[in-house]
């Protein structure tokens, strides 16, 4: 195979600057190894040396496509390393990458542009225990169960490549890579193609502030990748102040929107992006994502823990600049306690006047806004910038970490009576805030999710530790389980036991629940979704109640949206509403009276001139 350098035979205008990239009459190799005095290209058996190029980067263009070849960067000392921004691996993150060439898939859904995000009914999946099979191809054939309960969002947990076989995704090494495991590239984007055909959209979740700890070769040849002085919860902080750092991570939400045809992206741990650039890295991903795909219905989701609302923040005319919604783990974390009376933990904060503090997340969406991650959340505590829509707040009960972080995997149902689980889904799907359910839940799965890895030695080691303090931040132990009692999360039966069992679904258990699901989301879609497009002067107000008992109210312009809810186990007067409920959840007969039985929940919607004729 005969190498040349590159002598404009590319556009660099339009070409990522990482990894192997085809295109008119060849195939060009780009590394950022600023440390390294010569790199090499190891292709089709032989060692090709790479040209320097300024500011770190070496270059290599050769004549052919190169298309489905392996390929290794060969440091200086002889190390051979795989591609940063492989494409594709051939075998694990630690053997060569393969070239994958554009437009290897042929799209069947050619006019799908996305949907608008008041449609959202958000569903999160794990691609490894979604099926038996833990494919791209075997989750094909579950979408339509999916789609016809009224979910119109999958939001796929990570799949960049990260070492072993099993894991969550949130230690990816390979960022622009899909996980061999899964499938390979052509199979995830058929996944996405079957979700568009069946009018979902999909959403990656994906991990900007850190790179997992077996496979990541960056230090060896690019340190100043990473921050000297800071460190996040697992390991060195990225230097986004780097240019080439920076392209590294706006070029990868480009590639997975662009080459994927993907809906969206959430981003990982936001809190953890540190940058104090003229310009923040986030704020151009979304700019630059918003540019290059402003024909299409994107929409860009955050996880934070600190819960700014500035990159929610809307234009003049209520629309979307950067960030669509937020993750709110305080809708949450109250919900849980009110569930299942566990109080410590990430619950600490949220055990004391519970239904307030319900209403309250309903209300202004977080119940603590803009915290310092250093301080206590009691003294931050302040009312949310009630100029977002409620469309900027995604409510969970459960999602992956709330499940998999426990120290026995548990889900709600497990934990918590379910006529109350039945009544905080209801308020969840019911309002205007976009509602999410973790895989299973809308059958009533009752089968654990773990946190599962496939790490050996030291670091395996290391893992099985820090479960237990994980596991402290959501529940700890119970009474009469140990530490002995952890499961194994190198196991494979681990993994094995997070599959959800599809079987539920068909139990009477099962039908119950999609039953109960899907009659709350045609409500939702019926009541709610057309007036979750008024973006501009939505007014929430909560009423005074007793404890146990929520009623928030929500104006869209001249449509009001009533909520009522008994969280009790006893019938109580709630506060009075007005017109006709839409939706009734378990409510005693003497409904004129304001009083709901246990457990109930009320939803009305009507126009503001029908309250006053």
């Amino acid at each position: 195979m005969t190498d040349q350098l590159s002598k404009a035979k590319h556009n660099q205008a339009v070409q990522p600057s990482w990894g192997a990239h085809v295109g008119g009459e060849g195939t060009v190799f780009r590394l950022w190894a600023p440390d390294e005095d010569a790199v090499k290209l190891r292709l089709a058996g032989a060692d090709h040396p790479m040209a320097a190029r300024a500011d770190g980067w070496f270059e290599l263009w050769i004549s052919t496509d190169a298309i489905g070849e392996d390929y290794l960067f060969v440091l200086s000392d002889g190390l051979a390393i795989p591609d940063p921004a492989s494409r594709a691996q051939s075998k694990d993150v630690h053997g060569p990458s393969r070239v994958a060439g554009p437009n290897s898939y042929r799209w069947r859904q050619h006019d799908w542009r996305g949907r608008p995000w008041e449609e959202a009914v958000i569903y999160e999946l794990h691609i490894g225990t979604f099926t038996r099979e833990g494919t791209f191809q075997a989750a094909i054939d579950k979408l339509t169960l999916l789609a016809e309960i009224g979910i119109t969002v999958l939001e796929v947990m990570p799949v960049a490549h990260f070492s072993g076989e099993r894991g969550w995704g949130y230690d990816g090494v390979l960022h622009y890579a899909p996980h061999s495991a899964y499938g390979t590239p052509e199979d995830m984007k058929a996944f996405i193609d079957a979700a568009h055909a069946l009018g979902m959209m999909v959403l990656l979740d994906v991990v900007y502030n850190h790179f997992g700890p077996e496979g990541n070769y960056l230090h060896r040849y690019a340190p100043s990748f990473f921050r000297a002085d800071r460190q996040t919860p697992w390991g060195a902080a990225i230097d986004f102040g780097q240019e080439a750092v920076r392209r590294y991570f706006i070029d990868n939400a480009l590639y997975w929107i662009g080459e994927f045809r993907l809906d969206g992206l959430r981003l990982d741990a936001v809190e953890q992006i540190h940058d104090a650039s003229p310009k923040h890295v986030l704020t151009e991903i979304a700019e630059t994502v918003r540019s290059v795909f402003a024909d299409r219905q994107v929409h860009l989701v955050v996880e934070d823990q600190r819960n700014y609302v500035d990159l929610l923040k809307r234009n003049a005319n209520g629309e979307v600049r950067g960030y669509t919604a937020e993750w709110n783990d305080d809708f949450h974390h109250v919900a849980h306690v009110i569930a299942t009376g566990e109080k410590v933990g990430h619950y600490k904060d949220f055990s004391t006047n519970l239904s307030a503090k319900l209403a309250k997340a309903l209300c202004d969406g977080f119940i603590y806004t803009n915290r310092d991650m250093s301080s206590d959340m009691k003294a931050t505590d302040a009312r949310s910038d009630t100029s977002l829509p409620p469309s900027s707040f995604i409510d969970f009960l459960q999602n992956h970490d709330q499940i998999g972080n426990r120290a026995f995997g548990e889900r709600l149902l497990s934990l918590a009576d379910e006529s109350m689980v039945k009544a905080l889904t209801a308020i969840m799907l019911l309002s205007p805030q976009i509602p999410f359910l973790f895989m299973g839940e809308e059958f009533g799965e009752t089968q654990p999710f773990y946190f599962f890895c496939d790490y050996t030695g030291e670091l395996g080691e290391i893992v099985r530790k820090g479960r237990i303090k994980e596991a402290e931040g959501f529940g700890g132990l119970k009474k009469g389980r140990s530490i002995a009692d952890l499961p194994d999360p190198n196991a494979r039966n681990t993994f094995d036991g997070s599959k959800l069992q599809w079987g539920t679904r068909d139990s009477e258990h099962g039908r119950s629940w999609l039953s109960f699901i899907s009659e709350l989301l045609e409500i939702r879609r019926e009541y709610l979704v057309p007036l979750l497009a008024h973006t501009k002067d939505v007014r929430a107000t909560t009423l005074s109640t007793v404890e146990d008992v929520v009623a928030v109210s929500w104006t869209f312009g001249d449509e009001i949206v009533e909520l009522r809810a008994n969280l009790s186990t006893e019938p109580k007067v709630v506060p009075a509403w007005t017109g006709n409920p839409v939706f009734l959840l378990e409510t005693s007969d003497d409904i004129g009276s304001n009083r709901l039985a246990a457990h109930s929940v009320l939803l009305c919607v009507h126009r503001a001139t029908e309250r006053s004729s």
